[in-house]
């Protein structure tokens, strides 16, 4: 609502030991729906708002929207209508006017470059005053919506530059007002910083901007469902920085399921809550025990997982691989896996089967490969069988009665890089030490990845980068790169490997050595969490505090 309001919800997850990145800021705060601008009475020192919520490794993101209040006193319409930067109506000549937040609005035409340009240079701190360099953007309405146009939005002979008509760029205006905002951004600090802008409209090569979310969904449990196929239809058609309003946008969700779409949007690629003004506030620690820790502990989950999602990312940036990934995708030899649509796998490594039920005591979760492969409870690190169904799939019963539990599992030949010391936000972690899970497929082998760089600056495409290569095969662990940076630009990092867990040893090692100088390290039977959700037998090998740079090659030896 205003600056008290952010420093109180930012203070909120604080109190209550919740990680946050980024607080959001839609329409209100503007001044009279004026975007670039600021409500001087909520928002009377914008800048000093910004930089303490940064002081914390902390983002905001502001709302702005392509349709331009119709204001003579408003610079941006003043400047946009005497550059005729407008879409013009059907007869070519006049402004296209249609109805949106502000009132009567007019619409950039960012089919140009001239406007793109002009609206680039709007993000400029110069420009949007009251910004600073911790403020990024999010691009909603930009299919373009109109309120009182033929399908809600603009007129199919609408003309842009060029005399085109609407009706042939249509999928293209959300895509070229997305890249202008990005643009913008990058030219705010070149080469200092990324940029982070949010769109709801898109189109192919929107994956090379940024992330999308699915809309105005609501809180209801079949909404938390079809989430699950709309993101990774997303996905495997290129655009996986995609996820969907955790909680749902309408509506007021029971604490039962706001936990459970906590526990899956833990999963998202793109993992935001947001509601509608006129919804009852649902601030995690609202709702009272044991609802809050019952988030907290999912949001704990999200960002010890930060180090495989991120490399995740990286492999997308590359490959255009999903990050949330249907089960055919890694098991495309199953055509009973094709119909799926209530589990999915996060890379090749997790598989996470949801509640996606009120009252749902049990799910029956869908192991793929064969009966030799293995799965471990990514809670516990126990070794989990299943049994082959009548359809053939095999599967394990898992009792969800208690709302602390989601069914999650790690898949044999895995090595899982995570951080486990909690944070207030991504940045804080930084420099946190690695836990490395391995887990053993039946062969005794596991293998992964862990790729890092600042997570801030552009210099990773110029070599600032590691990406380290792990590897667990004749009772050996080795870490050696796995890509060599090109370029002249270095990236350096002194951070340990914490924590080594492994599952599925048949036996324990006699003694652990240092291949290169021959140190013995120390291990024992533990936890493969650092502070467990779930209660349970403590099958892991963990070798604590290996004294391991996770930037330089080394092996352990493991005398059986």
């Amino acid at each position: 609502r205003d600056e008290a309001d952010v420093a109180a919800v930012d203070a909120g997850f604080d109190s209550h030991a919740m990680p946050v990145d980024v607080i959001w800021l839609d329409i209100e705060h503007t001044n009279g729906k004026r975007y670039f601008t600021w409500d001087a009475n909520l928002f009377p020192t914008p800048e000093r708002m910004q930089d303490a919520i940064a002081a914390k490794g902390r983002k905001m993101v502001n709302i702005v929207d392509p349709h331009i209040k119709r204001d003579a006193g408003y610079y941006v319409h003043a400047e946009a209508s005497a550059a005729g930067h407008y879409v013009k109506d059907s007869s070519g000549n006049k402004d296209y006017e249609g109805w949106c937040w502000p009132g009567s609005s007019s619409y950039l035409d960012f089919t140009s470059p001239a406007v793109r340009d002009f609206w680039s240079q709007k993000f400029s701190l110069s420009q949007y005053k009251g910004s600073t360099s911790n403020l990024f953007i999010w691009n909603d309405m930009n299919e373009p919506s109109v309120f009182n146009g033929p399908e809600i939005t603009m007129p199919k002979d609408a003309i842009h530059s060029g005399n085109i008509e609407h009706r042939d760029v249509h999928n293209l205006y959300g895509y070229y007002l997305h890249k202008a905002t990005s643009d913008g951004l990058m030219q705010r600090e070149p080469g200092n910083q990324r940029p982070f802008v949010l769109s709801r409209a898109f189109f192919a090569g929107t994956q090379r901007i940024g992330p999308i979310w699915t809309g105005d969904n609501a809180a209801e449990w079949s909404h938390l469902q079809v989430s699950l196929p709309m993101l990774l239809s997303l996905g495997v058609s290129g655009l996986t920085f995609s996820g969907a309003d955790v909680g749902g946008f309408f509506g007021n969700p029971a604490p039962e399921l706001l936990v459970r779409w906590y526990q899956v949007g833990a999963f998202y690629p793109f993992f935001r809550g947001h509601a509608h003004q006129e919804t009852k506030r649902r601030e995690p620690w609202l709702f009272g025990e044991p609802t809050t820790t019952h988030i907290r502990d999912a949001l704990r989950m999200r960002y010890s997982m930060l180090p495989y999602i991120y490399t995740l990312f990286a492999e997308a940036s590359v490959s255009n691989a999903p990050v949330m990934r249907p089960l055919f995708y890694e098991f495309p030899t199953e055509a009973a896996l094709t119909t799926i649509e209530d589990q999915f796998m996060l890379g090749p490594s997790v598989l996470v089967a949801p509640v996606l039920k009120q009252g749902q005591t049990q799910v029956d979760a869908l192991l793929p490969g064969s009966e030799s492969d293995h799965w471990y409870c990514f809670h516990t690190g126990a070794r989990v069988q299943g049994a082959v169904t009548a359809d053939t799939t095999r599967r394990v019963a898992v009792d969800t009665r208690s709302l602390s539990y989601i069914p999650v599992f790690l898949r044999g030949g895995s090595i899982l890089p995570r951080r486990d010391r909690p944070r207030r936000s991504a940045l804080a972690m930084q420099g946190d030490p690695y836990t490395l899970v391995v887990a053993l497929n039946s062969s005794l082998a596991a293998q992964g990845d862990l790729y890092e760089d600042d997570g801030i600056s552009t210099s990773h495409k110029n070599g600032a980068f590691v990406h380290r290569l792990f590897t667990f095969a004749d009772n050996k662990l080795t870490n050696v790169a796995k890509v060599l940076p090109a370029g002249n630009a270095i990236y350096t990092t002194v951070t340990e490997v914490e924590r080594i867990v492994i599952l599925g040893l048949r036996q324990m090692p006699q003694s652990m050595v240092l291949e290169s100088n021959g140190q013995k390290l120390q291990g024992e039977l533990g936890s493969m969490q650092a502070t467990p959700v779930l209660k349970g037998p403590t099958p892991a090998f963990v070798i604590r505090k290996p004294g391991l740079q996770i930037a330089s090659d080394w092996s352990i030896v493991f005398n059986m």
